[in-house]
This record gives structure tokens, C-alpha cells and sequence, in this order.
């Protein structure tokens, strides 16, 4: 595929989070040559972009509350076969990271990939690329091995098994993506003690960033359902509210 190097791409991005939808906003203007033309916090909303705007490139998190993102890949991909998407989420459902691929998905990046890293796989896509952050390509590899154990299953962190139901908690919390303020309120502790407790999780799971810990937790099966973590944040965000209203 040729492209013109002066037309403009067209990108929409699908992000229910104000936070990462300004970082998606913010790396795509780094390129003069990229155009936001809809800017969507709910599955439905992008469904009406799609009828309405002509997309080059979609930028889509998994993690929607108010239907099946895997509804819109499809959508995007029969309606406009020309536009490309990648996913930016974070690693919490396997199954849903084949779905996304499996409707049409060309991408798979996450979160905390770095702004010019985003830049640089919508190019790549153009180009008929399929950029794909390193965590999830060796999830794709272990998953379509030989099934030989000693192969398939790699070697996870002693100190995993020495995590306390605390930081279990704790972890589970962080997938969330919650920030360590808002931790800590939810749990009334300090800012501090809710970072040590992140330090010491990563310790104990040999990893760097939070990005790092959600993968190995996954692969431990520490992570709960999606649902179970909303409803538990739930109850524990109504009992502090309580709290600081008595």
C-alpha cells in the first residue's frame, strides 16, 4: 500500500478513562499530519462516529463499561476496511486479547507505552505494519506452543507466592489502574504505606512497573473477574463516603 506522505490521517479514539484519553489526545498531537476527527467515551457514541466520520486509524481500549468493544472492531472493520485498529488497554482478560485480534485488531499496545511509541506504531500501521507491545507477542507465542509445559509456562517469581492477601488486595486494585491517592483513600491508609505496599508487590513479582505486575498476576491467576473488583471498589468507595458524611 502507498501513502501519501501529505494526507492527513483521520484517527478515532474509544477511552472511557479522562486520563489515558489525554494521553492517547496528547501523543497524537504530536504528528502535524494526524487528525482526531471523533473523540469517543462510550461504545456507543463510537458506534455513531464510525457511521458518521471517515477513520483511518482507531485507537481502542478493551475495557468499556457499556458493551463489547469487540462489537466495534467488527463494526469499524466491515464498515470502513480500509481503517486500522489497534488496541491500548492492559493485559487483565487473555481471552478478550484473541477476541480483539481475532475481529480485526492490527495492534496491541499498552497503557504506559510512551507517547512517541503510540506515534510510531500509527505509522507503522499505515504502513501496513502490526505493531505489538514485546508482553503481549509472548503471551500470542506461549499460546499457540506446542502444548509442552516446560515450554508453554514460564518460570514466575518465588516470591509470588509469598504475597499477603493485603497485597493481593492491593494488586488487584492497581489493575484497576487506580492511582496510589486514590489507594490509599480507598483503603484509608496513607499515600506512603500504600507505595511501600506497591514496592514490595513488585519485589516479590520481580517486576518494574504496573504494567508488569497486572501480566504476572494474570498469568498467576491472582486477578479477579473485572465485575467482582468493580463491585468490591463499589461497596468500598459508598463506606467511605458514609464515613466522611458521619
Amino acid at each position: 500500500m502507498t501513502l501519501n506522505p501529505k494526507a492527513c490521517t483521520r484517527i478515532l479514539i474509544l477511552e472511557d478513562d479522562p486520563v489515558c484519553c489525554m494521553m492517547c489526545r496528547a501523543a497524537v498531537a504530536h504528528d502535524a499530519s494526524f487528525e482526531i476527527v471523533a473523540s469517543c467515551c462510550s461504545i456507543r457514541e463510537a458506534m455513531v462516529a464510525i457511521r458518521r466520520a471517515s477513520v483511518d486509524v482507531a485507537l481502542v481500549d478493551l475495557g468499556l463499561r457499556d458493551g463489547s468493544v469487540i462489537d466495534v472492531i467488527k463494526a469499524i472493520r466491515q464498515r470502513q476496511p480500509r481503517c486500522e485498529v489497534m488496541v491500548i488497554s492492559v493485559l487483565q482478560d487473555e481471552e478478550l486479547v484473541l477476541r480483539a485480534i481475532e475481529a480485526g485488531a492490527a495492534g496491541y499496545l499498552l497503557k504506559d507505552s510512551a507517547p512517541a511509541d503510540i506515534v510510531a506504531s500509527i505509522r507503522a500501521l499505515r504502513a501496513g505494519g502490526a505493531p505489538i507491545n514485546p508482553m503481549i507477542a509472548r503471551f500470542l507465542l506461549d499460546r499457540f506452543r506446542p502444548s509442552d509445559t516446560s515450554r508453554r509456562i514460564p518460570k514466575r517469581p518465588a516470591g509470588a507466592l509469598a504475597l499477603s492477601a493485603r497485597e493481593i488486595e492491593i494488586l488487584r486494585i492497581v489493575a484497576k489502574g487506580l492511582s496510589l491517592a486514590e489507594i490509599a483513600g480507598l483503603l484509608g491508609i496513607s499515600v506512603n504505606t500504600a507505595k511501600t505496599h506497591v514496592k514490595r508487590i513488585y519485589h516479590k513479582l520481580a517486576v518494574r512497573s504496573r504494567t508488569e505486575a497486572i501480566f504476572e498476576a494474570q498469568c498467576l491467576g491472582l486477578l479477579r473477574p473485572p465485575d467482582d473488583v468493580d463491585r468490591e471498589l463499589g461497596r468500598r468507595r459508598a463506606a467511605s463516603t458514609a464515613d466522611s458524611e458521619s
